[in-house]
């Protein structure tokens, strides 16, 4: 599966975006995108390779209690993209960075808060000790890769934004509501595999 996950990785092609199901949404040509990461973080558990994932803190002001991969902003100390999810994971999940065998970046995905966010999709070849981040991450737990990879699970749904109709990806899985950007950078990963 891992050599699969490299080939799709490896393909060029654009990136993403929060828009792309609501193309009649005016975007500001003149908008700037702020930078950021994401660890899209592999492990293998028994015969079954599994995605860690987590829930935020339903105490924070942006995206309460939403499913995320870990990561955020690249801040001043951060040599770029890479960088910024790897000090996010080790921050948010306890994950240090040298056991993260990079397998490459997903092009960018434009979300609505203003971000342009980089997938970095990393192995972990050994279990680590997790410790979620007090105060920001509610939970730590893992998805089938199988499930997040097959684009039978993904539905499109819809809410208001700003008094229209805005469509988004999701992917539950169990009792988690994997929704909006992750989702829809889980889904661009799994369009690149073969089905």
């Amino acid at each position: 599966m891992l050599n699969r996950i490299r080939k799709a990785v490896a393909q060029t092609g654009k990136g993403s975006s929060d828009f792309d199901l609501n193309p009649d949404i005016q975007l500001p040509a003149n908008r700037k995108l702020r930078p950021a990461g994401v660890l899209v973080p592999l492990i293998q558990s028994g015969n079954e390779l599994r995605l860690i994932m987590t829930k935020r803190s339903s105490a924070l002001k942006h995206h309460p209690g939403q499913i995320a991969f870990p990561g955020g902003k690249v801040d001043p100390d951060d040599a770029d993209e890479v960088a910024a999810a790897l000090r996010e994971a080790h921050e948010e999940i306890g994950l240090p960075p040298t056991q993260v065998e990079l397998i490459g970046q997903m092009p960018p995905h434009e979300t609505v808060t203003g971000f342009s966010v980089t997938p970095v999709i990393g192995f972990i070849p050994q279990p680590f000790d997790i410790v979620a981040e007090i105060g920001e991450v509610e939970e730590v737990f893992t998805v089938p890769f199988k499930h997040v990879s097959n684009l039978a699970n993904y539905a499109r749904q819809g809410r208001m934004w700003q008094g229209r109709m805005r469509l988004y990806e999701t992917v539950p899985y169990g009792p988690y509501y994997i929704w909006g950007a992750t989702a829809r950078m889980l889904r661009a990963l799994a369009e690149r595999l073969p089905q």
